[in-house]
């Protein structure tokens, strides 16, 4: 095992040794303080070599008898990022020498290890200055253990240490939540020793020396007590119940606050870590921390893009540098988009239709800047500098320098071909000219301009400077440089994106499509908005499709069947429209002026105009008993797996299809884009992780039969040809043509 080499020790003022793992680190001596540093660019990852470099070179501080005391310090911006969670799916997490034993190296030092924080120290950062005696901190830092969001809790001794310099309900917050402590907070919950504002390796040198001769054995965390007071059982209930709410079916942070109340109900640290080692030999097989451990991978892997085949990815193309855009429309959209580019240091202009229009628009995205301002997110001097790259306009001739050019205004195809056809004129030859509809078919913009490898679509997700998925639409003609340059604009504007192909609705509100037509016909044949709502919200969605219908207001969807052409008139009745089953329950709330929250009735009723608290309403229930009449169903109680089956697997049937016709890249891409941009559960890993993994693909393609004999003139039943070849292929079934 490398902790078993033994490599001479030379006592110079640099010295390191030709092992791998001490690459990894440097052991300097100054004056009578041994400096390890961390060198693991970018973020001093705590992989093993690292782990290994540490340990050895705390031993060799010991062993020189000129070094007095010992600073840990990490190269680069930061002291450590964490762990590398890439060694959980290898196993080399428990190589020698683990997590555990770095930190209990660190702790059993004869000489005082001071911690020099500086960046971050995250999850085995924090770990290893809480195994150190003292840790000071750069002012600017941040600390935490983010472990939960990755399907584990604080091990290795990580939550017995924490539960042992800080109080209880500070410990259960940081770990349940992953939540990171600025110095201040750290300083003032008990988690370092003091906060400088200069250099921090020289303040911590100095420090170290002052505490030189100093005892060491009350500085060892595991030898330290649990605050137990007030901490009774009542209040670790009161705790789980508050996070498990908030978790919405991830289990993991309950998990973590089950690891701090062991330490509180432990006789010693020995017992403590016992129990942690347990709750983590629980949670770590779990298929809930596995698919969070996918997430995390998958939204790395989208930086990694590529069209299906990988014939066009990032390895290949080089993006143009957006150094000013512009945004058509101050609606909603428009307005987010704006915001999006000032808050991220692009100029922008945005081009609306009139002063009136224009000067609202304006002021709305100045009281969003301000409202930042007045929650502390951001200072004055920074609202300001954001607002000076503003630019609003009605003459599109100010839109000649701007680099890419974002259409926003309404899902009208004459209105954007008009625009498309007005910018191509206007704008310079190598401006981009991107659409944000939410569907409609980006070659037809293209065929409208000169340029149609400059066209492209950018689905933000509405409000757009809030939600973090953005759907980058490439056309047929569509180049590699401009693919690029929307996936690079993305990261920089801090969004997921994601490269898809174009088809109606894309992928996000293709896969939406089935699951809002089979909830409306679960209400024609038997159930209710709220037991559908419920049966999603239960799998872990924030809201069920009704109460989101209701939010963004029933008559955004009433507008969109009209201009499809599913609604010619009101009070419409036949049941199969453009070649489909039709279910028009929708239809009539809206009819009745039922909205949604703004007027205070929709699907629910909230109270009020603009009321919050949804409640079943008995006008609604009685509508759907008349037109389930009308239809000529007989209604019959829907169990909550028939639901969830009905709701669920066309949509999952749909992704399929998606990936069947090359529309999507790679099960990741579809898996992202319904958790960023639809609430999909992440503790589920999304979509296709949840088909795969939860429910089996054998058991989706059989109920897609089941369902499609029952239901045989809805498409979306039919087995994608994808699905039916992964489902059988699984299960060890040869395909059948006649699935085909």
């Amino acid at each position: 095992m490398l902790r078993s080499w033994k490599v001479p020790l030379r006592l110079t003022r640099c010295f390191a040794t030709t092992a791998k793992w001490n690459q990894m680190t440097e052991l300097s001596v100054t004056g009578s303080v041994a400096v390890i540093k961390l060198q693991n660019p970018p973020r001093n990852i705590m992989c093993q070599e690292l782990r290994a470099g540490i340990v050895d070179s705390i031993k060799k501080a010991n062993e020189n008898s000129s070094v007095r005391s010992i600073v840990l310090h990490g190269d680069g911006e930061v002291l450590s990022g964490g762990a590398d969670i890439s060694e959980l799916q290898t196993g080399r997490v428990h190589a020698d020498p683990d997590l555990l034993e770095m930190a209990e190296t660190i702790e059993s030092s004869s000489k005082p290890v001071v911690a020099a924080i500086h960046g971050v120290a995250y999850g085995a950062g924090l770990l290893l200055a809480l195994g150190s005696h003292y840790r000071l901190m750069d002012y600017k830092a941040r600390v935490s253990f983010p472990e939960v969001h990755v399907g584990l809790i604080p091990a290795s001794s990580a939550s017995q240490r924490l539960s042992r310099v800080t109080n209880i309900a500070t410990a259960v917050e940081m770990c349940s939540t992953g939540m990171p402590l600025s110095a201040k907070k750290a300083l003032e919950n008990g988690i370092v020793d003091k906060v400088v504002e200069g250099d921090i390796l020289a303040e911590a040198i100095i420090f170290a020396e002052s505490v030189e001769g100093e005892p060491i054995e009350p500085r060892r965390v595991s030898k330290m007590k649990v605050d137990k007071d007030g901490y009774n059982p009542a209040f670790f209930e009161a705790a789980c119940d508050k996070v498990s709410k908030r978790a919405r079916g991830d289990i993991t942070p309950m998990l973590n606050v089950k690891a701090i109340e062991a330490a509180v109900n432990s006789a010693s640290y020995e017992e403590g870590l016992q129990k942690e080692l347990e709750l983590v030999l629980a949670l770590f097989p779990a298929e809930q921390s596995r698919a969070l451990q996918y997430v995390y991978f998958s939204e790395r892997k989208l930086l990694k893009w590529e069209t299906p085949g990988g014939e066009v990815s990032y390895k290949n193309t080089t993006p143009k540098v957006v150094k000013e855009g512009a945004v058509i429309g101050g609606g909603t959209m428009g307005s987010g988009i704006a915001i999006c580019f000032i808050t991220n240091g692009i100029p922008v202009k945005l081009v609306e239709a009139n002063q009136e229009s224009l000067d609202k628009t304006l002021s709305g995205i100045k009281k969003i800047i301000q409202r930042n301002v007045d929650t502390g997110r951001i200072s004055q001097v920074k609202a300001d500098q954001h607002l000076l790259l503003l630019q609003g306009t009605l003459d599109y001739n100010d839109l000649k320098g701007s680099d890419i050019v974002i259409e926003a205004v309404y899902e009208s195809m004459d209105l954007k071909k008009q625009i498309f056809e007005r910018l191509d004129q206007i704008c310079k030859p190598e401006a981009i000219l991107a659409s944000n509809t939410s569907g409609l078919n980006i070659d037809e913009l293209a065929d409208m301009t000169s340029r149609p490898d400059k066209v492209v679509g950018t689905h933000f997700f509405s409000p757009a400077h809030i939600m973090k998925l953005l759907e980058n639409v490439r056309g047929r003609q569509t180049s590699p440089e401009t693919m690029a340059t929307v996936m690079e604009l993305g990261k920089n504007l801090q969004k997921i994106s994601v490269l898809v192909g174009n088809c109606p609705h894309f992928v996000g509100n293709r896969m939406l499509e089935p699951y809002g037509l089979e909830s409306c016909y679960l209400l024609e044949e038997g159930a209710l908005p709220h037991e559908v709502d419920q049966v999603m919200e239960d799998l872990g969605f924030a809201m069920g499709i009704f109460k989101v219908a209701d939010l963004a207001g029933n008559d955004v969807g009433y507008k969109s069947r009209k201009d499809f052409g599913f609604i010619t008139s009101d009070g419409q009745q036949d049941r199969f429209r453009l070649g489909r089953r039709y279910c028009p329950i929708s239809d009539y709330l809206v009819e009745k002026g039922r909205f949604g929250q703004k007027v205070g009735k929709g699907f629910y009723d909230y109270g009020k105009p603009g009321g919050r608290v949804p409640q079943p309403d008995p006008e609604v229930e009685q509508l759907i008993i008349e037109e389930s009449k009308r239809a000529g169903i007989k209604r019959r109680r829907k169990p909550p797996q028939e639901i969830l089956e009905r709701c669920l697997y066309p949509l999952i049937n749909e992704g399929f299809k998606i990936l069947e016709e090359g529309i999507a890249s790679r099960e990741e891409d579809i898996d992202m884009i319904w958790l960023y941009g639809y609430g999909w559960p992440r503790h589920t890993g999304g979509p296709m992780h949840y088909a795969r993994n939860s429910v089996g693909l054998g058991k989706i393609y059989k109920r897609l039969h089941y369902y499609q004999a029952l239901h045989p003139t809805v498409p979306h039943w039919k087995p994608s040809k994808l699905l039916a070849s992964e489902a059988c292929k699984n299960e060890g079934v040869i395909y059948s043509l006649s699935n085909r």
